[in-house]
């Protein structure tokens, strides 16, 4: 059993869910504030491997930054979504314990909502040989935040199924442990102004769901449908904010 709780078959599954909910990934999760992802690799244009890349929402911010951004996903549907948005940006099938480019090729390697799906050590190894000398590591996610009273109660209805599934601080421990860097921390926020079944539709492409059975999948969907239709902050209401945590990390030489 992992950390996390999740036993490893069940990890790796939901690891490699996403290219089963590609378009409604790219349709329906939130992007990156342009300031996390300044924070991250700097405002001087650099040459950034965007590691676990999906349908490319940092790969566009990185690019509107005037970054140049290479991305590996393991997941070839993901990447047929961001090649569609951003058909400029070179593109690999790969992992992050084996990165399929060249020793020393970028300064800068960013994950946004994936480093928790990289096994630390092994891809520790391959991020020191792709990258420069004074390269730098950024990890990013986005969190619902339960500080708003319907989207606490969105979280308690997910809790069970989503057990593992989010990033924690030690995800960035173990990342700064095996890359002997230390750790910047910068927060900031995004919010959506969505329809509640566009709510519905963004957590079904959670790793948690994409892996359910269809009988599963449905009671569970429906069960969120039951929060936003009840709630008094979200019932009858043709859209909703629904705000996140951004919480950026920068890893650098220690």
């Amino acid at each position: 059993m992992r950390e996390d709780g999740l036993d490893p078959e069940a990890w790796r599954q939901r690891r490699t869910s996403f290219g089963s909910v590609a378009a409604g990934y790219a349709a329906h999760r939130p992007d990156y504030p342009a300031d996390a992802v300044a924070f991250l690799v700097g405002e001087r244009p650099r040459r950034v491997l965007d590691l676990g890349a999906g349908t490319g929402l940092l790969t566009g911010v990185l690019l509107a930054a005037g970054h140049e951004v290479v991305a590996v996903d393991p997941a070839e549907p993901m990447l047929a979504e961001l090649r569609a948005r951003h058909p400029q940006v070179p593109t690999h099938v790969g992992d992050a314990e084996a990165v399929p480019l060249p020793d020393a090729s970028v300064d800068a390697v960013v994950a946004g909502q994936a480093a928790h799906w990289f096994d630390p050590e092994p891809a520790a190894v391959q991020l020191r040989r792709v990258l420069r000398p004074g390269g730098v590591v950024g990890l990013v996610w986005n969190t619902r935040d339960e500080e708003v009273p319907w989207v606490a109660a969105l979280g308690r209805a997910l809790a069970a199924e989503a057990r593992g599934h989010e990033a924690d601080q030690g995800v960035v421990e173990a990342f700064a442990h095996a890359l002997g860097a230390r750790v910047e921390h910068h927060r900031s926020a995004v919010v959506q102004r969505l329809r509640p079944e566009q709510v519905v539709a963004g957590i079904a492409t959670r790793s948690y769901v994409a892996t359910m059975d269809d009988a599963r999948r449905h009671e569970f969907l429906g069960e969120v449908r039951a929060v936003l239709d009840t709630h008094p902050d979200t019932r009858g209401r043709d859209l909703v904010d629904l705000p996140y945590r951004t919480d950026a990390y920068r890893l650098t030489s220690a």
